[in-house]
């Protein structure tokens, strides 16, 4: 099974994050393939990211359990999901945040966002108001909804977003892809961030508004 592997491989380690992998099924959240619900299911299994359509994928469960490893959240917090794409991460997050937290889940391609919902909605999530999710610009963060706790981000930006920083508390985290890595930041200021560097990955360019 892919989550016991995770689990062995140390890549899942603690237990409300192991807790949501099991309750929120990654097959719910791919789009309709011509193997029928088996099928899906079988694909759901792999430990690889597949494609959800408009040139974007839903994450390698590996990489999903090591940016939450990292993020940290934790029941009743706050939390920006930036490129929302399937609804997995944000399900995910919602089973942690609970019904006391809230989870802003941003998509800026229509579609996905449509996509995304439906799949959350499965859970509802929605329905008890621990998921709202926002089509717009990600690179721009949510200020209506600020500030965060923590920050997710599964696209893969060119710098660090300054509204990102903005908009997160102190002691609040970001994780988010940068070209080919993972960067950690946490909030020790309003001006001071640590930063820490995980090489390694590959990532879908996160889609922003050209102006």
């Amino acid at each position: 099974m892919l989550i016991e592997s995770l689990i062995t491989e140390g890549w899942l380690k603690t237990p409300r994050i192991i807790e949501a992998f099991k309750k929120i099924k990654r097959a719910d959240f791919l789009p309709a393939c011509a193997g029928g619900p088996e099928g899906m299911k079988n694909l759901a299994e792999l430990n690889e990211a597949l494609a959800i359509g408009y040139s974007q994928t839903i994450s390698q469960p590996l990489v999903v359990a090591f940016m939450l490893e990292l993020l940290q959240p934790e029941a009743g917090e706050r939390i920006l999901d930036i490129g929302s794409g399937s609804g997995w991460t944000s399900a995910l997050l919602a089973e942690i945040v609970g019904q006391k937290g809230k989870v802003i889940a941003i998509e800026i391609i229509p579609e996905l966002l449509d996509f995304g919902e439906k799949n959350v909605a499965k859970y509802n999530f929605i329905e008890k108001g621990i998921v709202q999710f926002i089509c717009a610009d990600g690179s721009e963060g949510y200020e209506k909804e600020a500030p965060f706790n923590n920050i997710l981000a599964s696209a893969s930006a060119q710098i660090l977003p300054s509204a990102w920083k903005k908009q997160l508390k102190i002691k609040g985290r970001i994780v988010t892809p940068i070209g080919s890595s993972i960067w950690l930041f946490v909030k020790k200021s309003e001006t001071e961030f640590e930063e820490i560097e995980y090489p390694g990955f590959a990532f879908v360019p996160l889609v922003i508004n050209k102006k």
